[in-house]
């Protein structure tokens, strides 16, 4: 067994540290109070690797092994949380493009998704399937050497201002063999956009994509037709790895600052880092959020060994927000009313992990995954 990273990867994480400090946290809060990121800096952080991590190196790309990605996204997330949204989404559509979609829309698209000229969001979720994302709706119809593509996606990251989306919609009979998967420039007609005021990951600008006959060529298809659902799960389990890191990211940047607020802060004539209700707190945070941080790890390292991953994933998609939420929320309260407002950023990492206690699959959906490793598929209640 080895826990350690390696020299390039421990050199990585001071360097993204640093960056996060410097550059990031700065402009945290300016997301929150409704800015627009701009292009400029979405592409410094492209020069970073944020979208090219597992684009082939033929497109620019630097196929890095997936332990340095959650590395990434759990470093970022310490200066601002929503720079692993771009991780996330830029792994799932680089592994989807490079792995299924025709030669032409590679040479297309991933290049320039590599520099961060091209943003790809990711449309399965719809208003009426979520959880039980089998049964979508949305449709796309073979009339010629098109598919016209008609119907609505909800809860999308990157909805306000992504240049396309990798779309799931029904081609066949109903079920998770129906589905396929289409690549769809948002700037094509028909398609409009809504962006949410969420409570969090206001940078990322959810919010639901509507398609009303869009056409796209036959070659935008990703995949074989009714292969979409199952590329989809194939990606879930790689990224609530990088999701859970992300959280623990964030959490352990606020415990961090927590414990120095504390060392500082004095009540009845001592620091309140002496006192044990609030050390000991401390002490359970940092545990649960390093057991989270470790299965989070070997979960990637098992997917780059090309080893079943599945159970390890979705445990930690469950593990990882929740306690990563806990810590962060531990943290606002030892901080007394300076956390509870919005001018300390603590309130608005809560805010953004808490949204990933319910994207990429829910904590009731996760422990159900875990439970059918353990008793097989035969005791699911669900298909």
């Amino acid at each position: 067994m080895d826990f350690a990273f390696s020299e390039d990867q421990l050199l990585l994480q001071q360097t993204l540290r640093q960056y996060a400090k410097d550059k990031l946290a700065p402009n945290y809060h300016r997301w929150d109070r409704g800015e627009v990121i701009s292009r400029a800096l979405i592409k410094e952080a492209a020069e970073l690797g944020v979208f090219g991590l597992r684009v082939p190196e033929q497109f620019g790309g630097m196929m890095a092994d997936y332990v340095t990605c959650g590395l990434m996204a759990e470093e970022l997330s310490r200066g601002d949380f929503n720079y692993s949204l771009y991780i996330q989404l830029g792994l799932i559509a680089s592994e989807l493009l490079a792995d299924f979609a025709h030669p032409e829309v590679q040479a297309e698209w991933l290049p320039r998704h590599a520099v961060g000229e091209a943003v790809i969001a990711f449309g399965l979720t719809e208003p009426g399937a979520g959880s039980d994302a089998a049964n979508i709706t949305t449709r796309a119809e073979k009339i010629g050497d098109d598919y016209i593509i008609i119907g609505e996606k909800a809860s999308i990251t990157f909805a306000g201002y992504a240049d396309a989306c990798i779309v799931f919609a029904r081609t066949g009979d109903a079920g998770a063999r129906g589905i396929s998967a289409f690549l769809v420039p948002l700037d094509a007609p028909g398609v409009t956009r809504q962006p949410y005021f969420a409570a969090g990951e206001r940078l990322t600008q959810r919010g639901s994509l509507f398609f009303d006959e869009v056409r796209v060529p036959a070659r935008n298809m990703v995949g074989e037709p009714g292969k979409g659902f199952y590329q989809a799960m194939i990606a879930f389990d790689f990224n609530r790895a990088i999701i859970a890191l992300a959280c623990i990211g964030a959490a352990q940047q606020s415990i961090d600052e927590t414990i120095e607020y504390t060392k500082g802060r004095e009540v009845f004539g001592k620091p309140l880092a002496m006192f044990e209700g609030v050390a000991f707190q401390i002490a359970e945070h940092l545990t649960l959020l390093e057991s989270a941080r470790v299965l989070s790890y070997k979960c990637l390292w098992l997917k780059d060994q090309g080893r079943k991953h599945t159970s390890e994933a979705a445990m930690v998609k469950w593990f990882g927000p929740k306690s990563a939420a806990e810590a962060i929320h531990a943290c606002m309260i030892l901080h007394g009313h300076y956390g509870y407002n919005m001018e300390s950023p603590l309130e608005q990492r809560w805010r953004d992990v808490v949204g990933l206690e319910i994207g990429d699959g829910t904590p009731e959906i996760m422990k159900g995954i875990v439970a059918r490793e353990a008793f097989g598929r035969e005791y699911t209640s669900y298909r």
